[in-house]
């Protein structure tokens, strides 16, 4: 395992620790606000980062290996959007502790994946297929590794929208005042022209 990945490991691990403790403060009225900017629910944040994981180690494991995720079977780019919501939808009725258990299952998988990768791996390029907000293009490894490590703090910005009496709690506040945090959500949430 590379020094790289190592870090990411450790802050994939805090993280998913602190979101599952913030999501496990919440009421159920509370998760089942609508998400502001979001076509989903407080509560299907947790479903999404519980089911994006095999996705990632995919992905992952192909770039460390020179390649991509592979298109659809129609030949189209693989499209995380439609993944994303199709997941989602099927386990918004699902108890928070069934959502955290098979991302427990998906997370130990991918780490076991991540701690393959050397150093020299996370220095190639990787191929990033964009998304609804995003367009795709290829960007370093190892600096994609290091903004995705924030992904759960990422999306508890996101379930704070819906959550306004929470905007100034200080340990929320702390954990998703972040470089990587601000920077997705500056990408993500411009402004209107």
């Amino acid at each position: 395992m590379g020094a790289a990945t190592e870090k990411v490991i450790e802050q994939i691990i805090e993280n998913r620790k602190t979101f599952e403790q913030f999501c496990y403060s919440l009421s159920e009225e509370q998760l089942n606000r609508p998400a502001p900017e979001s076509t989903w629910l407080v509560r299907d944040f947790a479903a999404h980062l519980a089911t994006l994981d095999p996705i990632m180690e995919q992905m992952f494991t192909a770039t460390a290996a020179g390649g991509k995720l592979p298109d659809e079977a129609d030949g189209s780019p693989f499209d995380v959007d439609k993944f994303n919501d199709a997941l989602v939808a099927e386990r918004r009725d699902w108890p928070l502790s069934r959502v955290f258990e098979e991302g427990a299952a998906n997370r130990a998988a991918l780490i076991a994946a991540l701690r393959e990768i050397t150093d020299e791996q996370t220095q190639l390029m990787m191929y990033f297929g964009g998304d609804s907000k995003r367009l795709g293009g290829n960007i370093p490894f190892g600096m994609f590794l290091s903004g995705w490590a924030w992904h759960d703090p990422i999306h508890a910005y996101d379930m704070l929208r819906g959550l306004p009496e929470l905007k100034d709690d200080p340990a929320l506040v702390a954990w998703t005042s972040n470089v990587f945090v601000n920077g997705y959500q500056n990408a993500m949430n411009k402004p209107a022209e």
